[in-house]
């Protein structure tokens, strides 16, 4: 355990020195939550309430897929990992302490966009438990961070790199990010209910604002143990030609 907190305390100072990936982990979504927070597309605080949902989810499939996946996905390139491949650090620890990291900035993030949605007059719905928020950061944090590292560790950097941004954008627009699950036609609703993105998007909307949450966690909870496993067993430190 000593070497996974080890990797981690780098894996976050490598997250702090880079200027690029914060733009997107924190600068993003919150350029997000404030514009469509002003502008005056939605409706009043039920508008508000899901758009807060939405950044969060959103928020949380940046850092934790895209972010962490394309500069995994480069370290690999550049043979940054290489040396990590003959230590007792080992891939499981390496997934671990790169998903923990990632996490622990998104704790930050989430209570700083919570923050500024309040600003904006999102209030915490009367079914709302917010204490829930942790978890489903936790495990959306597991399961997106899992996928982002099983692609990072088998595709070349920039393969990678294109998959990454293109499954980002499927995910957000049909996943149940943008539009919830329950509001997409038919097989497509029922498809991005079970996703890791539309599961993380139910249960953050339960927990800030008392949406019911179904089978939402049992669905986050299963992606959140299969893929970083599936990460861990199939990362390779090496690019392959």
């Amino acid at each position: 355990m000593r070497l996974v907190w080890l990797q981690m305390r780098m894996e976050l100072t490598q997250i702090l020195r880079n200027y690029e990936q914060l733009l997107l982990v924190m600068i993003i979504p919150l350029f997000v939550l404030v514009f469509f927070g002003n502008v005056d597309v939605l409706p009043g605080s039920t508008g508000i309430a899901e758009l807060t949902s939405s950044v969060l989810t959103l928020a949380v499939v940046s850092s934790a897929m895209v972010s962490l996946g394309i500069s995994t996905g480069f370290d690999r390139s550049y043979n940054v990992l290489k040396r990590l491949g003959a230590s007792p650090l080992g891939r499981q620890r390496l997934v671990a302490a790169k998903i923990l990291a990632v996490g622990a900035v998104q704790i930050v993030q989430c209570g700083v966009l919570l923050a500024v949605a309040a600003l904006l007059g999102w209030r915490a719905g009367s079914d709302a438990m917010p204490t829930l928020l942790v978890p489903a950061v936790v495990l959306g944090s597991l399961a997106c961070g899992g996928l982002g590292l099983t692609l990072a560790g088998r595709l070349r950097a920039e393969v990678n790199l294109a998959v990454q941004n293109g499954l980002y954008l499927v995910l957000i627009v049909a996943g149940g990010v943008i539009v919830p699950a329950d509001d997409l036609p038919g097989p497509l609703g029922a498809v991005a209910a079970v996703l890791p993105t539309g599961a993380l998007a139910t249960v953050v909307a339960g927990a800030l604002n008392g949406v019911p949450m179904s089978g939402a966690w049992f669905a986050l909870a299963a992606w959140a143990l299969v893929l970083p496993g599936v990460a861990a067993r199939t990362f390779r430190f090496e690019a392959t030609a």
